[in-house]
């Protein structure tokens, strides 16, 4: 399964960008409270709804980030479900399609250890000196539940009528 990835925040930035989904522009939402940088590059899958009644977020390994704007046909290899103040709001994790450096990245447990804890810390502790927000009940599935769970979010799109 591929789909677009819309990239909001480079790997390694504090600044939080999204996309005005009225004007198409992205907007600078806030430069994170805590010291931590984004572990990978951060956007969502287009043509989606998440739980939160958002795009369905989506984290894209990559060699080197990209930049604000770049679209990334990707494949999952997993999925971040995570609870904020706002309710469920999971993370797909993503390889570009197209690269033969992540071919052998083909489901969650294919992903190092260290690299899904660095990950889970960041979600775990990015929102710490925010007030009114927080992070609760995170946990990795693998690529079969990634993939209903985009396939659901596509179907919410669908029936919102967008």
């Amino acid at each position: 399964m591929e789909f677009d990835v819309l990239v909001e925040i480079p790997k390694g930035e504090r600044n939080k960008y999204e996309v005005d989904h009225e004007s198409g522009r992205l907007r600078l939402d806030r430069t994170l409270f805590t010291s931590t940088q984004y572990p990978a590059d951060y956007g969502y899958i287009e043509e989606t709804l998440g739980q939160d009644g958002d795009p369905l977020d989506a984290l894209v390994i990559l060699q080197q980030p990209t930049f604000p704007g770049c679209l990334i046909k990707c494949r999952a290899i997993g999925m971040f479900r995570m609870t904020d103040e706002a309710g469920g709001d999971d993370k797909v994790l993503c390889v570009p399609s197209s690269d033969p450096r992540l071919a052998h990245l083909q489901d969650i447990g294919d992903v190092s250890d260290f690299d899904r804890l660095e990950i889970q810390h960041f979600f775990e502790v990015y929102k710490d000196l925010e007030p009114g927000k927080s992070v609760e009940g995170a946990d990795w599935v693998d690529r079969a539940a990634a993939e209903a769970e985009i396939h659901a979010s596509f179907d919410r799109h669908k029936a919102e009528g967008h």
